[in-house]
Parts: C-alpha cells; sequence; structure tokens
C-alpha cells in the first residue's frame, strides 16, 4: 500500500488511477474536479483545496469503500452504517482530510441525479453535474463562486458534454424542479454580479458573464414541466430546498 500523498490534487488523481486498474467507477467533484479541468487557473481564481469528493453510480458504493480501505483511509464507521446508501466518509489519518463518496446522486440543498452519467474511466463528473453541485447551494459561499467562475472561464455553454457546460443538461433538470430552477438561476445572477471581486482582466471577465448568462438564457427558454409551475403558484412561501446536516 502507497502512502496517501501530501498534495490533495496529486492525492486524488492517485485514487483515480488506482480506480482504473480496479476498474472502480469513480468520479471527483468539488473544487479538485473543477481545478483538473483547467488548462490555466488565474491567480485571482485560485484557491487551497481541504477535502476530496467523489461520486459513484448506485449500487457502486461498496467497490469504493473497499478501494479506499485499500488506499489507506479510514472509514466514518458510523456515519457509512446510517448514510451508506446515499453517501460514505473516509477519513485521511496522515493528514486529517475527508473523502466523501456520494453514491447515486449528490444531495444537499437539492438533489442531482448521477443516473446514466458516470461511466468508467473519467476523472470527474460531466462539467454540467460540475456547475450544478456548486449552485445547488442556497447560501453560496466564495469558493463556489471562484469555483463557478473558473469553469466557465475555460469552458464553453453548448449543448453536449465534451469539455464543454452542458446547458442543455442543466436546463432540462431546473425545467422539471421549481426549487432547483430557484436556487440555479439566483446563483448565475450572484455569480456574475460578483465577477468584479476578483482581479480578471475585462475580455476575462465579460467571457465568464456572457457564458453565464447563455446558460441562463438556455434555462429559461426550456419550456417547464406541469410539477414546475404548480409548484411556481407557491413560490417561496414554502422552503424550496433542504438543509443538509453538517458532517464533523
Amino acid at each position: 500500500m502507497t502512502a496517501i500523498l501530501a498534495d490533495i490534487v496529486d492525492e486524488a488523481r492517485r485514487v483515480l488511477d488506482a480506480a482504473g486498474r480496479d476498474g472502480t467507477t469513480l468520479a471527483l467533484l468539488g473544487g479538485i474536479a473543477v481545478r483538473l479541468h483547467a488548462s490555466e487557473v488565474p491567480p485571482s481564481l485560485s484557491r487551497e483545496y481541504h477535502d476530496i469528493d467523489f461520486a459513484v453510480p448506485k449500487g457502486h458504493g461498496r467497490a469504493a469503500g473497499d478501494l479506499l480501505d485499500s488506499l489507506g483511509y479510514d472509514p466514518s464507521k458510523e456515519f457509512n452504517a446510517l448514510q451508506g446508501r446515499e453517501r460514505l466518509l473516509y477519513l485521511d489519518p496522515e493528514h486529517g482530510r475527508q473523502v466523501d463518496v456520494f453514491v447515486g446522486s449528490f444531495r444537499m440543498c437539492h438533489e442531482i441525479p448521477f443516473d446514466g452519467r458516470l461511466t468508467p474511466g473519467q476523472q470527474t463528473v460531466p462539467l454540467a453535474e460540475l456547475v450544478l453541485t456548486k449552485l445547488q447551494i442556497v447560501e453560496l459561499n466564495e469558493k463556489d463562486v471562484r469555483d463557478t467562475a473558473l469553469l466557465f472561464y475555460g469552458h464553453e455553454v453548448s449543448d453536449h458534454d465534451d469539455e464543454a457546460i452542458n446547458g442543455e443538461r442543466i436546463a432540462e433538470l431546473c425545467a422539471g424542479d421549481w426549487g432547483l430552477w430557484r436556487t440555479i438561476t439566483h446563483n448565475l445572477e450572484r455569480c456574475r454580479a460578483h465577477l468584479g471581486d476578483y482581479a480578471l482582466p475585462e475580455d476575462d471577465a465579460r467571457r465568464i458573464s456572457d457564458r453565464l448568462g447563455n446558460l441562463l438564457a438556455r434555462i429559461e427558454a426550456r419550456p417547464k414541466s406541469r410539477g414546475w409551475k404548480l409548484r411556481a403558484r407557491v413560490g417561496e412561501r414554502k422552503r424550496w430546498y433542504e438543509l443538509p446536516d453538517e458532517v464533523a
């Protein structure tokens, strides 16, 4: 067993390499996934990473757990016994870091499904899901704004997943869920409003803003489901998001 690496990005790659050798479907999400997709990182959008997050298809949690066991991680036995069908928690005993494994979907303020979106050998969840997992947080924090800006800095919005942000996928999910639509559109607007917080060249800031606007336009143009329209009548009079439990 190789020791867990001190550099968190290199360590994430080590786990992915091991998953590839074992044939385990395991994909990064979170800030490190954003970083792996960035061919360049403007200094104002750079940040440190403290935890590693993975996604696996439904029913693949045990295989992911076995892999992490073999790589030197300690399972949080009580948490995994209670939450293991949806989420697993592992701890890095050498560096005090946490590894989360989301099984079948990402569930925090909203649920982002992974059905049919994860395949063996891919390093990260698709860019559309990266955007959704960043922007589904009702109380958006600065690191998520920064990560979102970096995603849109380096990737155009299109209708496919080939190193592009699949706007049609995001629009489809938002069109079926008013609550998700409410949070995602609000946070896209917030990201546009906060671009001036970063020392970006004018052309770069404009490109990011235009791409955020492109995605907003696609979401708004998508025909909404009957359930979306019924929930829209209630609006914000009823809470439209979950309150995720904090994991110590």
